[in-house]
């Protein structure tokens, strides 16, 4: 049997499941109660970025703080630091960010396969949104950010989150700045996974190390 003659023969049987199944005439939008609490308590935008970094750091996430002006300089030192050759960059990240890098830079491409990636040291992007709350980095693929897989495949990834735009403090206010066609990566500390005897093991399914600066701009 085809693979489309399987996929008709169980459309069709959920056809005929539905069919004395009224319609709904109001929309999904407007049919789910959108009641629930957008923020939990009430905190300053100071104590919010607090919040922030101190999730982060619970997840594993080595937290940096600078300003515009002081961010070359701490990227430069980061990558240095760990024995960065090369770093992939986004095609919309700015220029000046890297200004004082010294290591090969690597402009993605499509044509970039996944051992070419796996040979580069380190990824530097900028975000969509974080996530007070959860300790959160939701990237969206906008220029800045680059495809999801320059994210997945290097050992290192520095994020770069300006402050106080793009910090907000719950999951509810994230999702209503995200654009849900767009490819969206939630990033809760480094990538890791735990075995039967609950060993931890980082790196398995993305970067070994996540690095996030708060820029106060």
């Amino acid at each position: 049997m085809s693979s489309g003659t399987s996929r008709e023969r169980v459309l069709g049987r959920v056809r005929r499941a539905l069919a004395d199944v009224p319609r709904d005439d109001e929309p999904y939008e407007r049919a789910i109660a959108r009641d629930y609490l957008r923020e939990h308590g009430r905190r300053t935008v100071a104590r919010t970025v607090e919040l922030l970094a101190e999730n982060l750091a619970d997840y594993r996430a080595v937290v940096h703080r600078c300003t515009d002006e002081e961010l070359p300089g701490l990227l430069a030192r980061l990558l240095s630091a760990h024995g960065t050759r090369s770093v992939v960059l986004p095609p919309g990240l700015p220029a000046q960010w890297l200004e004082s890098v010294d290591a090969t830079l690597v402009q993605d491409r499509a044509a970039s396969t996944a051992p070419e990636l796996d040979r580069v040291d380190s990824v530097v992007t900028g975000c969509a949104v974080a996530v007070a709350e959860t300790g959160t980095i939701v990237l969206d693929g906008s220029p800045d950010q680059g495809r999801r897989r320059i994210t997945l495949v290097p050992d290192h990834h520095i994020c770069v989150v300006r402050v106080p735009d793009q910090v907000v403090s719950s999951v509810p206010e994230a999702l209503g700045r995200l654009d849900p066609a767009r490819p969206l990566t939630w990033i809760s500390g480094p990538s890791a996974t735990s075995d039967i005897e609950l060993d931890r093991v980082e790196g398995v399914h993305g970067p070994r190390t996540l690095e996030v600066v708060l820029v106060d701009g």
